[in-house]
């Protein structure tokens, strides 16, 4: 959050399950194409909020086994836990505001009562928020019967039906929507909105981030009967809301193109790098395409030609060094040089690379020093290392090109590589 000291040129809202995360998408692509976006055009000046109704436990989970970017912003256990960072510091604030008119003891004694409630995971169960499962066909007769007499105890409460299963009950000040309108109000107390919102659901606990006012709001191409339901009913007039074509994290994307919000094409989409040239790319950019490339060519989907060797070494400073995350010292021409011997050896198998976390600091008139986590994914293994390049600006400006200066590596702890370190190039 202290990174952005102005108002956010974009903020992302999006929910996870079959949202930013495609889980019939075995290769995780639309979620990469959106990585890879995010990362090169909009982290260094934009905030990317996951409002989830996971709870931490089933959050972290997710983290896990998706590669996920970290968010500035998390809202969790749908809409009672907003957390900050990386390190995810909690907002107290809003657990005061949550705590009037609740009473855990009262709701979970009431809802014993209900037969037609199965309760979830202990896990799920959180300190505003209680949840269970409940037959659709009996849903909506057991939210009315159940929110008359958590009314009759006193309790000013949400219930929230979602994913044809899932029944939450929350202090009515709570959810996905009164959450982030907690967030802009706090936004707008520090003099710095977004300039721009978008929303981004698929199911029915979403239908609240639709609708706060002044957002852009998404409804992936996978949108559930429920979320549709509502907005014919809600906001069908709307030309700030659309349903996207495509799924999960393309239809974002594909949303961000359609409000002319920023770029909207991935370095994932450019075929050839060699012919991209942007005006206004940022350094981080030029790492980022980096390593899609470098992915491209251990997975063999790109020709071993001279001329690529030639273009990467026309980019390293002649005394350039890299640093591998084992401590082992190379000349970057002479890592650039070995990538011939590696070209393909990853054809075919479950080989992704990934940046997070990517901030591109100035450090002079023309130099950059760019940061960042490089995630690797190797079949079940997976790696990460903190980055740090020194590059410099080529002539006048982007269009250019950069020089690569310094390249160094240290091992992110817990994810560690344990192989022979000849077997790591970048």
């Amino acid at each position: 959050m202290d990174r952005i000291t102005t108002a956010a040129r974009l903020m992302i809202v999006s929910d996870l399950d079959h949202t930013m995360v495609d889980h019939h998408d075995p290769e995780n692509m639309s979620l990469l194409r959106f990585n890879a976006l995010w990362e090169s055009n909009y982290r260094h000046d934009s905030l990317l909020v996951f409002s989830t109704g996971r709870s931490p436990t089933l959050y972290k989970q997710l983290r896990e086994e998706k590669p996920m970017l970290t968010p500035d912003i998390t809202i969790m256990s749908v809409g009672t836990e907003i957390t900050y960072g990386n390190s995810m510091i909690p907002d107290d604030g809003w657990v005061e505001f949550l705590n009037q008119k609740w009473d855990r003891n009262v709701v979970t004694e009431e809802t014993s009562k209900f037969s037609e409630l199965t309760l979830q995971a202990e896990t799920e169960q959180r300190p505003h928020k209680v949840s269970f499962y409940v037959d659709k066909t009996k849903a909506q007769t057991v939210m009315k019967e159940l929110s008359r007499c958590l009314e009759k105890r006193g309790l000013d409460v949400k219930i929230i039906y979602s994913g044809g299963m899932d029944l939450d009950i929350l202090p009515q000040g709570a959810g996905k929507g009164q959450a982030l309108a907690y967030l802009l109000k706090k936004f707008k107390t520090e003099g710095k909105p977004p300039t721009n919102t978008l929303v981004c659901g698929d199911s029915g606990n979403d239908a609240e981030l639709f609708s706060i006012p002044e957002v852009y709001g998404v409804m992936v191409g996978n949108a559930q009967e429920e979320l549709l339901q509502w907005h014919a009913e809600n906001a069908k007039g709307n030309p700030n809301i659309i349903h996207a074509k495509e799924r999960c994290a393309a239809g974002i994307i594909e949303a961000i193109g359609h409000f002319n919000l920023g770029p909207n094409i991935s370095p994932r989409d450019v075929a050839d790098f060699m012919e991209c040239k942007l005006e206004n790319a940022n350094p981080g950019h030029e790492v980022v395409k980096f390593y899609i490339f470098y992915e491209r060519w251990r997975r063999g989907e790109i020709d071993n030609c001279e001329t690529y060797i030639a273009s990467l070494k026309a980019s390293c400073d002649p005394s350039a060094i890299f640093v591998s995350p084992f401590g082992i010292a190379k000349p970057l021409h002479e890592c650039v040089h070995g990538m011939r011997g590696c070209h393909g050896d990853q054809k075919g198998k479950q080989f992704r690379i990934w940046l997070d976390r990517v901030l591109s600091t100035p450090i002079g008139s023309n130099t950059w020093l760019v940061k960042c986590d490089k995630w690797e994914l190797s079949g079940d293994e997976r790696y990460c290392c903190v980055t740090t390049i020194k590059i410099n600006v080529k002539g006048s400006g982007a269009l250019d090109g950069y020089t690569w200066v310094n390249v160094q590596q240290q091992w992110l702890e817990g994810f560690e590589k344990k192989d022979d370190s000849s077997t790591w190039v970048f």
